[in-house]
């Protein structure tokens, strides 16, 4: 069809110069004398123009009709290979990886414009059988070509393989260079997993401007990649560095909180630990963050027992300041206000950590009985078992009517909450 309309726009060109001739020569014709072998042609200009299109038309058709079985064969070849690559990219969706790994190789060696999402293609389907060498075959066969798809896709074979370094040096390839929005994100991830996450979060910028990620995952690596940034602080002032350069609202995360009071903590900068805990808290209530302050022995205890104290009037049913608010009237040996803090706190699911206490507690006053009841109870609430109840003659006052009674069998041994009491009649 494409051969019939190019000979009719040839005819057409024709005609057209010949009419536009006859009407500017149309005065004189003009006269045209061509000699050869002692033979004289003559004629007008105007037929001369004439027969010197129709000769290119001649020309042209002869060559097309040359050229047209290579055509032909050329149009077929890639029919044939974009056939190949759709049915190749269906059966790898549907999980046919040997099928699809063949069409793909196929068509990626077949026709060159198809090579790169071919025979990546191809090597997602020798991962997908398992075959790590076959995938890095398909992709020795770039060779030079297609130098940043090549190291994407190495790189994904080395994040893969949990090979970050391999990864980093596949994406800093020289011809690789400027790296598309895919391979700054596996860069970003790479750097992150090497323990470096600093020049993962530095990259963030780039991300967000090429839209390497959607920016919901890019908020969540931020988080991440901020909080790891600071665990990997090497010392104090890399680490204040670090957090004074994080934005404000990345400074409440709790996940970022944590890491910084962690890290704050380990380097023996404890006033910064608590206040960036106080701080968070104050802007937003946090569980976590609130149990991690709890749990801090250091500061002064009574400005700690001020906060915690103010916090519980906010947040009454809080375990974990009940938790802390616990531990240190127990450090103060202040027994009853200790127990009363670890009741409400158990009493509002804190678990075994307020089982623990409450079997310090117990341990310290020489109560071994009740002691090493409450460290079963933590067990127990590891295991998320019911718990025994503490007999009711224990000095809880402010929750003696919580505390359901005991029974007890012959040998004067409690039973375990649930089981029922057995007969007096029944034997071991």
């Amino acid at each position: 069809m494409s051969l019939l309309r190019a000979l009719l726009v040839w005819i057409v060109i024709a005609l057209l110069g010949a009419l536009a001739a006859q009407l500017l020569m149309s005065g004189d014709p003009g006269y045209v004398l061509v000699r050869r072998g002692g033979v004289d042609y003559t004629t007008t200009v105007i037929n001369a123009i004439a027969m010197l299109l129709g000769a290119m038309v001649v020309v042209w058709l002869l060559v097309t009709l040359i050229l047209l079985p290579f055509r032909s064969w050329g149009r077929y070849r890639e029919t044939k290979a974009q056939s190949r690559v759709g049915e190749g990219l269906d059966a790898l969706h549907q999980g046919h990886y040997a099928r699809a790994e063949k069409l793909l190789a196929q068509s990626a060696d077949e026709n060159p414009h198809y090579e790169p999402a071919a025979r990546i293609a191809a090597t997602q389907a020798a991962i997908g059988r398992g075959d790590d060498a076959g995938a890095r075959a398909h992709l020795d066969k770039f060779g030079d070509r297609h130098p940043a798809t090549r190291a994407i896709a190495l790189a994904e074979l080395a994040l893969l393989d949990e090979r970050p370094i391999d990864a980093l040096t596949a994406l800093d390839t020289p011809a690789a260079q400027p790296l598309p929005p895919r391979g700054l994100a596996l860069r970003a991830d790479a750097w992150a997993m090497t323990g470096h996450a600093a020049e993962a979060y530095g990259l963030l910028g780039a991300l967000r401007r090429q839209n390497a990620l959607p920016e919901a995952q890019l908020e969540l690596r931020e988080i991440r990649w901020a909080a790891a940034s600071l665990h990997e602080a090497a010392d104090a002032n890399v680490l204040a560095e670090r957090w004074e350069a994080l934005p404000k609202h990345i400074r409440t995360e709790t996940p970022v909180v944590l890491a910084y009071a962690d890290r704050a903590v380990a380097l023996g900068w404890n006033h910064a630990a608590l206040k960036s805990l106080e701080t968070s808290l104050d802007a937003r209530w946090d569980e976590r963050v609130a149990a991690r302050y709890a749990s801090l022995e250091v500061g002064d205890p009574a400005h700690r027992q001020s906060r915690m104290e103010r916090w519980l009037n906010a947040h009454p049913s809080s375990p974990g300041v009940m938790l802390g608010l616990a531990r240190l009237h127990h450090m103060q040996r202040d027994w009853p206000n200790s127990r009363d803090y670890l009741q409400r706190a158990i009493d509002q699911g804190a678990g075994s950590d307020a089982w623990v206490q409450m079997g310090d507690a117990y341990a310290a006053e020489g109560d071994d009985r009740n002691a090493r009841l409450c460290y079963a109870n933590a067990l127990r609430a590891a295991r998320n078992e019911p718990v025994v109840a503490l007999p009711p003659a224990t000095p809880l006052a402010a929750h003696d009517d919580l505390i359901e009674p005991e029974t007890r069998d012959a040998h004067g041994l409690p039973y375990v909450h649930g089981d029922a009491a057995p007969h007096p009649t029944d034997r071991f």
